[in-house]
């Protein structure tokens, strides 16, 4: 007897998932349109005719991959825990003031980047040392507010939906040649 998976799949739960992970963005101060915004910025150059609604449908296809999410909901909880001084010393310290020794940040933005290839990572590292638009703003942690894992993830964000922009128009430049 075949077992039929097609009822294991939890479509909606992924769709539900991805705007609960979009709702919590926008609860730290950061909007689609904020990243791809980015993705313009350093996409333009290369993409001729490029918009910001192609760059605002890149991010929202990269928001559909469930590791983004989870990355998503793991980097803002953490930063909120740090927020209420809910982790233990000495780690408290190092998330609190972003300390640059501490990559962990980083290593789960790659999380993102990582699907979308090496450009993907190229692109989350010129992000991450430019620091462009709102991941300016998330960086200088003004008010008590932690951003440590947010503003990586928003460089991840970006970097990614510009991979996915440039794998997408390399293959539109193959299949006309």
């Amino acid at each position: 007897m075949a077992i039929d998976l097609s009822c294991k799949i939890a479509e909606p739960t992924n769709q539900k998932l991805k705007y609960i992970a979009i709702e919590w963005l926008q609860e730290r101060g950061v909007s689609i349109e904020d990243i791809a915004r980015l993705v313009y910025e350093i996409q333009k150059c290369y993409i001729p005719g490029l918009s910001l609604e192609d760059c605002f449908c890149s991010v929202d296809r990269v928001m559909d991959k469930r590791e983004v999410q989870n990355t998503i909901f793991t980097g803002l909880s953490l930063d909120e825990l740090v927020e209420k001084g809910l982790i233990r010393e000495p780690l408290l310290a190092m998330i609190r003031k972003d300390d640059g020794l501490y990559g962990i940040d980083e290593i789960l933005a790659l999380s993102i980047v990582n699907v979308y290839g090496s450009i993907g990572l190229t692109n989350f590292g010129y992000l991450d040392k430019v620091k462009l638009g709102k991941i300016a703003e998330l960086n200088t942690h003004q008010n008590g507010v932690i951003n440590t894992f947010l503003d990586d993830i928003v460089a991840a964000l970006a970097a990614a939906a510009a991979a996915r922009l440039a794998h997408q128009t390399r293959d539109q430049l193959e299949n006309l040649a």
